[in-house]
């Protein structure tokens, strides 16, 4: 068996594991990130939006590593920028091919060792300490070793085979539907954005008491068409897409999301899918099983918007996310939990690593959504203790496996917040290791504060 051995180890390549891995190594420790699939950035690449870096107020709230992914971006016109939907939140978008780029520069930049095509499958733990992971490609199996290990797998993988205690659900027995992704390009926006500020009764606007101010439904739509971006949210209940829904035009959803992935291409991304039959995210029969029906539903809703959608009527398909977008799986159990009461109250916390500004999301079946706004267009915190996952001392959180309630994963499972949590984990992880903690609990919070507010991280000074 080939035998690794570093400071940190992440395991999970998506936004929180690629945050992790650029702040552990740029903290100073020598770094790898693992991931299962063929290429690092998880929903990154899926052309979705970012959400959660920004709050309704257009205030970034998540800031610092994710920075110099931007900036790699935008280095290669692949950025787009912050937008605002003028339903709930604000948002960025970035070219989804660029992002591919952008990633592994920075992390080669870096010097982030990058294993790719391999699963995490055993960890060999003693006493809540993990000294090692298995890892499993197609040839070999491969141990790894580290001082740190940040859990970045979604899933909460590494912390649950250790013993972390977990919950998945909650009382209801319910999990939030699977969903993919699509591009579309040759998309017209003039035509586009006169069809949605002709029909504010199909948007979802002004949701958020912030956005919606003393402004008509009529006004939000005329401030998208002057934004002059296709940053549209079609509900399930309006004209448009209900009516489409009614007759059979297109399957029951609840929304379809439109934001654009790059103006050289008119390139747009549509979020409109659903598979929502309590599909377990770590079960890979029931996943693969979702898999063609979200095909048939993708092609149903591109041919539904070439043929009744303004600005669509010459669009070229073009391309679907790499990947399956799981909502929610395992919730890791920390020393500290943050809810849904947190979350709706914005609630700031003294042991602040970053912030959260998305609504609480809870996607059900057919048009069925629960959409809650963060007050006052501002954001909550989220706090250290919440990374550090009971009975284990040399793991630490980061993404949506962090501990919470289904309620609050419901806003906390966002990309934005798992750059967030990622860069938090990681800095904390090489510092723990400088300073010779064997205990992550070790760490002084006010030292990670403080680093964290050095490498650009935003902890205080929004609403």
């Amino acid at each position: 068996m080939q035998h690794l051995d570093y400071d940190v180890a992440v395991i999970g390549g998506g936004a929180a594991g690629v945050a992790a891995a650029i702040a552990a190594a740029k903290t100073g420790a020598s770094t790898i990130v693992v991931d299962a699939g063929p290429m690092l950035g998880g929903e990154l690449l899926s052309g979705m939006s970012i959400d959660g870096a920004l709050n309704a107020r257009g205030e970034w709230v998540v800031k610092g590593v994710s920075d110099e992914i931007y900036e790699e971006c935008r280095a290669m016109d692949g950025f787009i920028g912050p937008l605002c939907d003028y339903r709930l939140i604000s948002y960025i978008c970035c070219d989804p091919e660029v992002m591919k780029i952008a990633i592994a520069r920075v992390l080669a930049r870096h010097n982030v060792t990058v294993l790719l095509y391999t699963h995490a499958t055993e960890v060999v733990t003693k006493d809540g300490r993990v000294s090692s992971v298995v890892l499993q490609s197609k040839n070999r199996k491969t141990l790894l070793s580290a001082k740190y290990f940040v859990d970045a797998s979604g899933d909460g993988d590494v912390a649950a085979m250790a013993g972390a205690p977990f919950e998945f659900s909650d009382e209801s027995g319910d999990l939030q539907p699977v969903s993919l992704m699509f591009r579309m390009s040759g998309v017209e926006n003039e035509p586009f954005l006169d069809f949605v500020r002709d029909n504010s009764a199909s948007l979802a606007v002004g949701e958020s008491d912030y956005l919606r101010g003393d402004r008509s439904d009529d006004d939000l739509a005329q401030l998208i068409h002057d934004q002059g971006e296709p940053t549209v949210f079609f509900r399930g209940n309006g004209p448009f897409l209900g009516g489409a829904i009614q007759r059979g035009d297109m399957p029951p959803t609840a929304l379809i999301m439109i934001m654009p992935t790059s103006k050289s291409r008119k390139e747009v991304c549509v979020n409109a899918t659903r598979v929502a039959e309590n599909i377990d995210g770590t079960h890979a029969i029931e996943v693969s099983r979702a898999v063609p029906v979200l095909l048939e539903q993708v092609w149903q809703t591109v041919s539904f918007l070439k043929k009744r959608c303004p600005g669509f009527e010459n669009a070229s398909f073009a391309g679907v996310a790499p990947r399956v977008g799981i909502r929610e799986t395992r919730r890791i159990m920390g020393e500290d939990i943050i809810t849904g009461e947190d979350c709706k109250t914005g609630r700031k916390r003294p042991d602040v690593i970053t912030k959260g500004a998305h609504h609480i999301d809870i996607h059900g079946d057919g048009i069925k959504q629960v959409r809650i706004q963060i007050p006052d267009g501002g954001s909550y915190d989220i706090g250290w203790r919440t990374l550090i996952p009971q009975k284990l001392s040399n793991v630490v959180l980061a993404g949506r496996c962090m501990s919470s309630t289904r309620e609050a994963n419901g806003t906390t499972r966002m990309m934005g917040q798992c750059l967030g949590t990622g860069h938090a984990a990681g800095t904390a992880a090489a510092m723990s290791i400088a300073a010779g903690h064997t205990d992550i609990r070790q760490l002084p919070l006010e030292s990670l504060q403080s680093k964290l507010r050095e490498q650009g991280a935003i902890l205080e000074g929004t609403h």
